[in-house]
């Protein structure tokens, strides 16, 4: 039986773009257990979204084709499902916030009826019951005078209000497991602190899963249980937060890791990894960080590398000759 809430195995998405073929994710494998909160962490293009919009049937195909992998939400293959099951999973079972609410929420519709649309979709409610719910959602996720807030239309609101209606939403079913992709990005420091805290407080609330999507590392230690650090459609390395951050094996990692800004770096150059991130359209052989790696050797060039286990399920695309200091 699979113990696992949420087990993504060997997962490969192409995207068919001016006769070639751009392999976006290319056999990536993750899972998330029930309560826990797993963090997807790569720069912008390496495959993070697409392998969410996966999860979710979400992807256009074409020009998307998933031409390998499972995807399993308990015991049921969400790969294999029809759309009309599909709609029954998404919102009820698990639900998605969305990186920029502004796109997301429709804008001729109050707050109140998008929230309410939400649970009218998956369960049978009175009016009152669902106006009610709608409020105490608001409420729950930190928007003050709730009565007239769910009145308003989303460009009333400000950029971390409409995040809050946006996980509101997510919430009002009570779902199994939240996939965030980047929901914080186009907000202020101070904002993305109090949402970060207002999922963590619901997560502890309601022992939710939770999937979290950044670039953002310092986002992932405040945060996650677990993290994957996702480079070029691939995962490099996988572990706990602690052995990922105490211990990075990859050297995208280190370079990551390397990049944050210190206050005793105060008066220095900040870190860069050189280059840039290959197009899925035109992998290098062999490992595809090895262009932009300085710890490459002539094996990195031709191999694709194979995972190495560093015990207690820290894993990583870099054999420990290439990573010993």
């Amino acid at each position: 039986m699979n113990k696992h809430l949420l087990s993504v195995q060997d997962l490969r998405v192409s995207f068919r773009t001016n006769g070639k073929i751009a392999r976006a994710v290319n056999g990536v494998s993750f899972h998330v257990r029930k309560g826990e909160t797993v963090c997807l962490v790569g720069e912008s293009g390496c495959g993070k979204t697409v392998s969410a919009l996966s999860i979710l049937g979400l992807l256009s195909r074409p020009p998307a084709e998933i031409t390998g992998g499972k995807v399993f939400f308990r015991e049921m293959d969400l790969l294999e499902v029809d759309e009309s099951r599909m709609r029954k999973i998404r919102g009820k079972h698990i639900a998605m916030v969305f990186q920029e609410p502004l796109t997301s929420l429709n804008p001729v519709f109050t707050i109140g009826d998008q929230i309410g649309e939400a649970i009218r979709t998956h369960e049978k409610t009175e009016k009152i019951e669902l106006h009610k719910r709608c409020i105490q959602l608001l409420r729950d996720v930190g928007i003050s005078s709730p009565e007239e807030r769910i009145k308003a239309y989303p460009h009333q609101l400000s950029g971390g209000q409409r995040q809050r209606v946006m996980i509101a939403m997510a919430m009002s079913c009570n779902p199994d497991l939240i996939i965030a992709d980047e929901p914080t990005t186009a907000l202020d420091v101070t904002i993305q602190a109090q949402i970060l805290r207002l999922f963590r407080s619901l997560q502890e609330t309601h022992a939710t899963s939770l999937l979290y999507i950044t670039h953002d590392l310092g986002v992932v230690a405040n945060l996650a249980h677990r993290v994957y650090i996702m480079y070029a459609g691939i995962i490099a390395e996988q572990g706990s937060t602690m052995q990922v951050f105490n211990n990075p094996r990859h050297p995208y990692t280190q370079g990551l890791l390397n990049s944050l800004p210190d206050r005793s770096k105060k008066g220095k150059r900040l870190h860069s990894i050189p280059g840039t991130v290959p197009s899925p359209a035109h992998m290098p052989p062999g490992c595809p960080f090895h262009p932009r790696c300085h710890k490459a050797s002539d094996i990195c060039k031709t191999q694709f590398p194979n995972m190495c286990d560093y015990g207690n399920g820290h894993l990583s695309r870099c054999p420990i000759d290439y990573n010993q200091k």
